[in-house]
């Protein structure tokens, strides 16, 4: 028998203060079995930087052919594709073919070995790729329960987090921009 997803509720008050996007986001989360909450909380993360109305949540680790996030256009093309992760090169220029904007986080303690593998090959490709700081997403997975109340302030290259159980701040390192 197949282990179940764990599902969270969470309910971010988001200011995205780049952005001028002001938004309350109802957030239901399915945390894979095979998925860390670190990892699960990155996702939040990187949705919340990109928030709009079309953003959605994929069936993300359960098929392979999505990414973890997207946006999808009114006639069904794929507007922002977002991995999470150490993604292949190769699945990012397959994606690159598939989506209008690729973004990638990356998010882990083994971050700065893949970048520096893969580098000359996501150079070719039309995709932004971010690093979140480790420490930061470990103190944020530190303060998730299963349902919870969230306030996300984006500002710069940092969010800053304050749920009932405490607070953290969370910054990211730009390693490829594209416009």
């Amino acid at each position: 028998m197949a282990i179940k997803p764990t599902i969270y509720k969470l309910r971010v008050n988001l200011s995205d203060l780049n952005r001028d996007y002001y938004d309350t986001l109802s957030l239901t989360i399915a945390l894979h079995p095979s998925e860390t909450i670190e990892r699960m909380m990155a996702r939040m993360l990187a949705f919340c930087i990109n928030a709009e109305p079309e953003l959605s949540f994929t069936k993300g680790l359960s098929s392979i052919e999505e990414p973890d996030i997207w946006q999808r256009t009114l006639d069904d093309q794929i507007a922002l594709w977002i991995d999470i992760g150490e993604p292949a090169s190769e699945r990012i220029k397959k994606a690159s073919r598939q989506a209008k904007k690729v973004s990638v986080y990356s998010f882990n303690s083994k971050s700065d070995v893949w970048w520096q593998q893969g580098q000359s090959k996501f150079k070719q490709l039309n995709v932004s790729v971010y690093r979140f700081d480790w420490p930061g997403i470990q103190a944020l997975a530190a303060l998730v329960e299963r349902t919870m109340d969230f306030s996300v302030t984006i500002t710069g290259d940092s969010a800053y987090i304050a749920t009932q159980l405490g607070e953290c701040e969370v910054s990211w390192e730009v390693l490829q921009s594209v416009s």
